[in-house]
């Protein structure tokens, strides 16, 4: 790698670190078009593998893969008032094509509802048709002034489910169930933990019921989004006519829902997990699991060495783990260790004539240590590496998490965590927007969500942080991305 100097420190500069680890890491780079990014190899194979991991899990449950256009007309979205309100600022318009002014503007999808409801209208006649559950794979555009690479960029790839059911409670179930699969995937392959809950009415998608997310908390203790499901009621199928003849013979509107994570995931792997030598990756995600790196000093070591290192790589690969056999002459293996480790690679596999002799390599950990393996059963060791590696990286992250909340807040210990480190601050909530607005304009920090049961605190507070009136809700509270 061209860069060999040591990274800005997460203490030192947290943002010009998180820069730093995706350039070293080789996840992203900046386009030549402003706010775009272009994401590499190393980059796009996590988000192969969080997609080939969700995918399968939307699959389990019954849902189906489609595809829809990247234009939609931009009369669609205004036939949802909230929806195109809560968009205006962000649509991308296209106005001319085949060298002539279009008949009506066409709007580069911002998020699909509006020409997938279309299309339910015509597919959508009965009962018998619902509920009809369909996910997609795809890019959007949000014209962002202020960007990020993977957190907050022009165009950005995600998935949107968007489903139709027959009644209120099943909308509201599917939602939940998606909310559940979302923390099941952060939890078990990010080993990143997540609060789940309900958003604020000022913080709920445009258009729709309710809106649910999931919440982690990176290491320079700010917030972040990870994924929502949302509600979305018979806003959308009254705007666009989605009827269908209910079981008893009478007409209804569908009740829907919409769901989405994207490629905002890589960045809240990063601010998880990643120190000040470079990216950490969970074991589940990374695009190699394993690398082996050859040591030898003399040409007659060398094939014995290289054609090792490939029988290794060879085993391992048949035995599901990813490994990459790094034969690149010129480089020293130190070299080669600095590279690996600022990319992430959770395990190394350091294999010399020494090693070959004793029937072992050299184990060292991303996470620290390092010690000789038996080349015998390697294949099962190593999984059982990693599987702690996974274990030890989301117990990590809890316990930060952990000690980062306060819980029962006053509105003056509120007020010192997000003047101080930050963190999620549990609270006591009147309900009123004035108060949640006028935290925000004070502190910067919003309501990220009304946790769930499972997340509230064992007595529930009886008043409101801010402003001492009774409390209806507890809400928690931080300062995000």
């Amino acid at each position: 790698m061209a860069d060999d100097k040591a990274l800005t420190t997460r203490a030192a500069d947290f943002s010009a670190w998180y820069n730093e680890v995706i350039s070293r890491a080789e996840l992203a780079d900046y386009s030549p078009v402003r706010g775009c990014m272009v994401i590499r190899p190393n980059g796009y194979a996590i988000w192969e593998q969080m997609q080939q991991a969700l995918d399968r899990m939307f699959k389990e449950t019954g849902h189906q893969n489609a595809y829809f256009p990247l234009f939609i007309p931009q009369s669609f979205l205004a036939r949802e008032a909230e929806h195109v309100e809560g968009f205006a600022t962000e649509v991308a318009v296209v106005t001319r094509g085949g060298g002539k002014e279009l008949e009506e503007p066409l709007v580069i999808r911002p998020t699909s509802e509006t020409i997938i409801y279309a299309m339910y209208a015509k597919w959508i006649q009965s009962w018998r048709d619902l509920p009809l559950l369909i996910n997609q794979w795809c890019n959007v555009v949000r014209w962002e002034m202020r960007t990020r690479l993977f957190l907050r960029t022009t165009e950005f790839l995600w998935q949107e489910g968007h489903t139709a059911h027959a009644t209120e409670a099943e909308a509201e179930r599917e939602t939940r169930l998606i909310l559940g699969i979302y923390r099941r995937f952060a939890e078990e392959w990010m080993a990143m933990p997540v609060l789940t809950g309900l958003k604020s009415d000022s913080e709920r998608f445009a258009g729709a019921l309710r809106t649910y997310a999931i919440e982690a908390l990176m290491q320079d203790n700010r917030a972040l989004q990870a994924g929502t499901s949302h509600n979305l009621g018979q806003n959308f199928a009254r705007a666009f006519d989605v009827t269908f003849q209910t079981a008893e013979g009478g007409l209804d509107h569908v009740w829907s829902t919409s769901w989405g994570v994207s490629t905002r995931l890589v960045g809240a792997l990063i601010m998880t997990h990643s120190d000040d030598t470079g990216l950490v990756c969970p074991p589940r995600l990374a695009q190699y699991q394993v690398v082996i790196v050859p040591i030898y000093r003399k040409d007659e070591e060398r094939q014995v060495v290289l054609e090792a290192g490939e029988r290794l790589r060879t085993i391992l690969w048949d035995a599901g783990i990813r490994a990459h056999l790094d034969a690149r002459d010129g480089l020293k293996p130190g070299a080669k260790y600095y590279e690996w480790e600022a990319r992430g690679v959770p395990l190394r596999l350091e294999l010399g004539p020494r090693d070959l002799a004793a029937g072992t390599a050299m184990l060292a950990r991303r996470t620290g240590g390092k010690e000789p393996v038996p080349m015998d059963g390697i294949a099962a060791r190593l999984r059982g590496e990693m599987d702690r590696m996974q274990a030890a990286l989301l117990a990590a992250a809890r316990e930060r998490r952990e000690a980062a909340s306060v819980r029962g807040a006053t509105r003056e210990q509120f007020l010192e965590v997000m003047n101080g480190a930050g963190g999620f601050v549990y609270g006591g909530w009147c309900g009123d927007t004035r108060c949640e607005a006028d935290i925000k304009e004070q502190t910067k920090a919003t309501i990220r969500v009304l946790p769930d049961e499972e997340f509230r605190s064992p007595e529930a507070p009886v008043r409101c942080m801010w402003c001492n009136r009774d409390a209806v809700v507890e809400a928690v509270w931080a300062k995000a991305y």
